[in-house]
């Protein structure tokens, strides 16, 4: 390495984030996602062997998506070209498959496209891609934070492998940050650095399983934080808690456990004012309010669920309006749902109902469908006569009784109606019908 090509390295690692210095290289250093990339995975053969085809990466931020790829991309005898979503047009994505049409053709060099934010694509760009991922002129490998079966073009997302990323677990991120640390390279080993152990946890922990929130803080509370008389630094919790601006739980693993069944059985039990202390202590004491809103959400549908659907309403919009608003004020909504929560009627009705149909789901699979509820448009004549058959409901008036489970469990009932709420109502419209089994 010459002068000019240590001052550049020197600037990038001045200019650089830590979280982009210290991306893994291989898949050795790569952190987590076990699931994708052990020794004897899918993914690990395939690119041992150049024999990757095109795929999707999805999942959480800061889980290893574009570092998976780039690692990918490196490790192949092909080359690569990075484009992000957000600012690639139809333009970029022609010029870089005709001179991946060209390598080919030349030089019998495969080339990776990775793709960043790639649900971002539009149709038209989208269209723009596929027949080169379909003739083989070029690997593609997308990274998304989005369900990609839901927000990209379904004949992209047929025609590639998805893998998902998991969250970090907390001794990940923790190991990794202690690297980060001693890193002489491209971490902060060349800083008078230490780092309290509980400071480690806490960026681990409010993370959230994002490693370069993680990195972010670490690097800001080593930047930040005042050297001593010897030019050392010296991180505590409380440098810790400033930098990802989350303050350490007040109470132990345990106990704050404890308070979260008390806030969830202070729902269930109809008593707001418990509800209401229990929340607010689990925030006071560094609990992500959001944790309680998700929580409410699902307490909306468990314990209240028909007996009054406007629960759910009103939580999901809390949990919003919290999204938007943040603290303080976004905490009036949040009261405002565990209150209409505690007091509305109660009943678990919707999660039996859930949970019998999931195990006949799963144990008693009969996927013989009553012949007329079958899409018979493309079928033989006797199809289509079976099909025929099918009641159509407005032609009743809005509801006329047939079969529509299969004849091994036509007599099953999954959802009971209870006699209390909403679902007396919706009780006394079966028995109208007839329709109680």
């Amino acid at each position: 390495m010459d002068l000019f090509d240590y001052n550049a390295q020197l600037n990038k690692n001045t200019v650089q984030p830590l979280a982009e210095r210290m991306r893994a290289r291989t898949l050795k250093e790569f952190i987590g996602q076990e699931h994708i990339v052990s020794e004897t995975s899918l993914l690990s053969r395939a690119i041992k062997t150049d024999r990757l085809g095109s795929c999707i990466f999805w999942g959480p931020p800061g889980t290893g998506k574009t570092t998976l790829a780039n690692i990918v991309a490196n490790s192949t005898g092909g080359n690569y070209v990075k484009l992000n979503a957000v600012n690639a047009g139809i333009a970029d994505v022609k010029a870089a498959v005709e001179r991946a049409r060209q390598d080919l053709k030349l030089y019998g060099k495969r080339t990776y496209l990775l793709l960043d934010e790639c649900h971002r694509f539009n149709k038209a760009q989208s269209d723009s891609l596929l027949p080169s991922i379909e003739c083989g002129d070029i690997i593609f490998i997308g990274s998304t934070t989005e369900n990609p079966y839901a927000a990209m073009t379904p004949a992209i997302v047929s025609r590639c492998r998805v893998f998902e990323f998991k969250k970090l677990g907390e001794k990940d991120i923790e190991n990794a940050l202690k690297k980060a640390a001693a890193d002489k390279e491209r971490g902060l080993g060349n800083m008078l650095l230490s780092v309290d152990e509980e400071a480690y946890k806490h960026f681990a922990n409010m993370a959230a399983g994002d490693l370069r929130v993680a990195y972010n803080a670490l690097e800001l509370a080593a930047l930040t934080t005042a050297a001593d008389g010897d030019g050392k630094v010296h991180i505590t919790l409380r440098d810790a808690e400033e930098s990802i601006q989350r303050k350490a739980l007040s109470y132990d693993e345990n106990l704050y456990y404890d308070i979260l069944s008390a806030f969830c059985k202070s729902l269930r039990g109809s008593d707001p004012d418990a509800a209401l202390y229990y929340m607010f202590r689990l925030i006071d004491g560094g609990c992500d309010p959001l944790l309680i809103a998700r929580r409410l959400v699902a307490h909306a549908s468990e314990d209240v669920g028909m007996a009054d659907s406007n629960a759910l309403v009103v939580a999901v919009s809390a949990m919003t309006a919290f999204e938007k608003m943040g603290k303080p004020e976004g905490l009036i909504p949040l009261s405002h749902a565990v209150i209409y929560v505690c007091e509305a009627p109660k009943s678990n009705s919707v999660v039996v109902a859930m949970g019998g149909a999931n195990e006949d789901a799963v144990k008693h699979k009969d996927d013989n469908v009553p012949p007329h509820l079958k899409n018979a448009v493309y079928g033989s004549k006797e199809d289509k006569a079976l099909s025929a058959q099918y009641k159509y409901v407005h032609d009743y008036g809005g509801y006329v009784k047939q079969q529509y489970l299969p004849d091994t469990l036509k007599n099953r009932v999954y959802y009971v109606p209870k006699d209390i709420g909403d679902e007396k109502k919706v009780k006394e419209r079966r028995r109208e019908k007839g329709v109680e089994k």
